[in-house]
Parts: C-alpha cells; sequence; structure tokens
C-alpha cells in the first residue's frame, strides 16, 4: 500500500477513463483520488458517484470550477450556472466517496477577456463570481479552493498568480466555505509563498495541498511540464513542513500534466507517483 495520505489527481492519468482511473488506484495501492468533471460527466453524475462508492477510495477534490474573468452578459452567467452544476457533482461525489472524503470544488480563476489589458478588474470579476457561488456552495456543503497558477499563465488561463493573492480574495468569506489550493508547481518560485502558507494555515483556509515538480527546459507547451517528485528542482521539504506546521492533515495530491506521463500505463504511472512521493514528500509529514 502507499503512503495513507497520498491522493492521485486524475489528471495524472488523464488518458484513462473513469472506470480505468478508478481501477488503477486501487491496483496501484493508493486510498484516494481526485476526479475531473469531464470523465465524470462522460459517464453521468449518478453512475459516476455508485463508481466511486464501488472502487472504495476516498473523493478528495473536484476539477474545477471557474473561469469567472468575463464580463457581465450571458457568457459569465453561462459559466456561473455552470460552477453550480460543478458544486452539485461535488457534493454528489463526496457523499459517495468512503470515509474521509472531502467536498471540495477546486477554482482556476480564467485569464484576461479577450482584448482587455485590465488585469486587476478581472481579479475583482473572480471575487464578485465568487461572492455569487458561496450561497450555492455553503448550502452543499462545499469549500470553493481557489488555485492560484505560475504567473506564466496569468493572460490566458488565471489572473491569481500568488498565494496572497487568493488569500485576499477568500477573505470576504467564510473559510469553511472559501479556501485557497496550495500547489507546489505554482508557487514554489514565490518569495513570500512560507510566509503566505503560515498564513493560510493562521486562516484556516488550506483546502487542499497538492505536488508536482518542476523542471528545465520547459515543454514547448508549458501546461505539461509538470514532473514527478524529485525529478525537478523544488524543495518538497521547506513546502511539506509549511503546510503541516500551519495545521493542514488532509490527503495531498499528485497532479501531473506531461505528455510522456499520460502515454505511460495508469498502474505503472500510480505506482511510480507513489514511489515518488514516498521518497520526496513522505518523509516530510
Amino acid at each position: 500500500m502507499s503512503h495513507p495520505k497520498l491522493s492521485i489527481n486524475q489528471a495524472t492519468i488523464k488518458y484513462a477513463n473513469l472506470a480505468e482511473a478508478l481501477s488503477a488506484t486501487v491496483e496501484g495501492g493508493v486510498e484516494a483520488i481526485g476526479l475531473w468533471r469531464e470523465p465524470v460527466n462522460e459517464v453521468g453524475l449518478a453512475t459516476a458517484a455508485e463508481m466511486l462508492t464501488d472502487s472504495g477510495l476516498r473523493f478528495t477534490t473536484h476539477c474545477r470550477g471557474g473561469f469567472f474573468t468575463l464580463p457581465d452578459g450571458p457568457a459569465r452567467a453561462q459559466a456561473l450556472d455552470d460552477n453550480r452544476r460543478a458544486i452539485e457533482e461535488t457534493a454528489t461525489l463526496a457523499a459517495a466517496g468512503a470515509e474521509g472524503s472531502t467536498s471540495i470544488l477546486v477554482l482556476v480563476a480564467g485569464g484576461l477577456p479577450e482584448g482587455s489589458r485590465d488585469i486587476v478588474g478581472a481579479r475583482e470579476r473572480v471575487r464578485d463570481a465568487i461572492g455569487e457561488l458561496v450561497p450555492d456552495a455553503a448550502a452543499a456543503g462545499v469549500t470553493l479552493a481557489i488555485e492560484p497558477l505560475h504567473p506564466m499563465y496569468a493572460t490566458d488561463r488565471c489572473v491569481v498568480s500568488t498565494l496572497g493573492q487568493a488569500l485576499d480574495i477568500a477573505a470576504d468569506f467564510d473559510a469553511s466555505v472559501v479556501g485557497a489550493t496550495v500547489d507546489t508547481f505554482h508557487i514554489f518560485w514565490d518569495p513570500q509563498v512560507l510566509d503566505q502558507i503560515a498564513r493560510a494555515g493562521r486562516e484556516g483556509r488550506i483546502a487542499t495541498y497538492q505536488v508536482c515538480d518542476w523542471k528545465t527546459p520547459l515543454a514547448a507547451d508549458v501546461l505539461l511540464s509538470r514532473h514527478y517528485m524529485g525529478d525537478g528542482v523544488i524543495d518538497f521539504g521547506s513546502l511539506t513542513r509549511a503546510v503541516v506546521d500551519a495545521g493542514y492533515t488532509g490527503d495531498i495530491e499528485v497532479e501531473i500534466f506531461n505528455e510522456d506521463v499520460w502515454a505511460t500505463d495508469p498502474v505503472e504511472v500510480v505506482r511510480r507517483t507513489a514511489a515518488a512521493f514516498d521518497a520526496a514528500v513522505a518523509p516530510h509529514l
């Protein structure tokens, strides 16, 4: 069996369908999984919930909601409605998972709308959108986990680039409903990262901790530049100890976007992930 806190984020085995992802995770000796909306919706929410229950796995996060930076209009309204559906999915899957499952919906803020240079205004629209969704999340018992992404994604994917920015947005809302995702790939570079992790702990806002490594040169598609822990330059010791010292006791997801990893048999990926976790992350828990 793998470390009991390890969870496989489904993106790490992207080309596996839901049944294959659940099976590979179980066969690899891992006790928990984070799911993505697309594979869940391929089979339907009710069927996905049954499959998750039958697997015996804990459910750790649902990916993803967000993309809140559009100006007012029909497209923004549609995005908010889609996030409400994501909240419902999260609650249903958390109820279907094994004991210890958590209702956490990871949010990616969205990039600059086409033709816009107003990144400050875009961040404010993120805050406004989360405010609209808070009543739905609270009613469903779901925590919205704002994920800051590395600044190289600021214009096309996520205008929230630091943990501090995520916490500033979350500060307007109850910590049980709005928290933050701490992802090593996206925040390791930040000179303030340890202080901000400590702040997140004081404020009770670490909703989930995700890990993978950074190695240069980056892939031609920088979205696919994540690696197994220990293959790159991230100091998992300092970051993991900071998260633990901040009071986080939950599962830790490994989320890797990498074409070579995706092309490998999912069971082998899960096993290699578990070995990398044991070597690079587990000693600091």
